[in-house]
Order: structure tokens, then sequence, then C-alpha cells
């Protein structure tokens, strides 16, 4: 299989590829197999890190494994990030589950995602860690294509068409 540049992975390229994403205990966490494909553009932090640097060179039909740590992935957890909060605190009608993000305002006005970890009658539990902080990822992959991103794509930092974002 041929390496050079129009044939393998680079900044600037649109790769499409499979993925199965799994944790070191084998939970199976996501994958694209039986769906459609990812589109990322690569150089263009549309994945995490440690994927997309170990993606580079890489041929469309290549299968490979990949191992990211949390530093290159969804960082480190941090530690005493959870806080409970009274159920009435939020808005009635809002139907909270395990997993579901929900979004506040620190006090100087900020914006925040926080992921609720646990419900019970009269309060839930939210963590401002993303749900994969501090876990290894690990990935197989199939490169299916690659192409040269278009001008438009490479301004505006990912993907148009089929797989890709649509405006």
């Amino acid at each position: 299989m041929s390496n050079e540049n129009t044939n393998s992975i680079a900044d600037g390229c649109v790769v499409t590829m499979h993925y199965t994403l799994t944790l070191d205990d084998g939970e199976k966490v996501d994958s694209s197999v039986g769906r459609e494909p990812l589109v990322y553009l690569h150089g263009a932090q549309n994945i995490v890190p440690g994927l997309e640097r170990q993606m580079a060179g890489k041929a469309a039909g290549d299968k490979f494994e990949v191992k990211v740590t949390p530093e290159e992935g969804y960082g480190p957890r941090v530690e005493g990030a959870e806080k409970v909060v009274g159920r009435d605190e939020l808005p009635p009608e809002l139907e909270v589950q395990v997993g579901m993000p929900l979004s506040a305002q620190t006090s100087d006005g900020a914006e925040v995602t926080l992921y609720v970890t646990a419900v019970s009658e009269d309060s839930i539990t939210v963590d401002m860690n993303l749900p994969l902080s501090g876990k290894n990822l690990n990935f197989d992959i199939e490169v299916v294509e690659i192409r040269p991103a278009t001008d438009e794509e490479k301004e505006h930092g990912h993907p148009h068409g089929p797989g890709g974002h649509h405006h």
C-alpha cells in the first residue's frame, strides 16, 4: 500500500472511518459499525487529540487498534467536581435521568455543562467531569476513505456533504 501524501491521512484531509470505542473493562461505549461511518477533517480538532495523532499517516483500508490515555482523550477526572442539587432547584417539568447533560451558570455568569450521575426523590447528583474523563479509550478503527478537504471545509473546520456537516 502506498503511503504518499495523497493516499495517507494528513492535515487537510477528510477522513471517513468506522470505529468501535471500548473502555479497559471491555464496556462498549459507541460504534459506527452497522451505521453511517464517522467523517472528520484531520487537523481541525474534530476528534480527541490522541486519536487524531495516531490516525496520521494511515491509509484507506487500514484496520488497527488505538489506545488513547485520558491526557489525550477527555482529560483526567477532577476530584470534587460533583455536587448534590435539590430537586426544588430544577424546573418541575424536567425529567432528569442519569447520564443526561444539564446546562448551568456559574456565579460569574459562565455557562457550564453538568452530567447527572445519580437521581433520588428529593435530589440529583451532578458532575462537571465529562463522562469519559479519566478513562483510557480503546478504538478499533477501519479507514474507509481519504480525500482532500475543499477550501470551504478547511475554512469552516469540518467536512461538508454526505456524513459531514450540512449548512
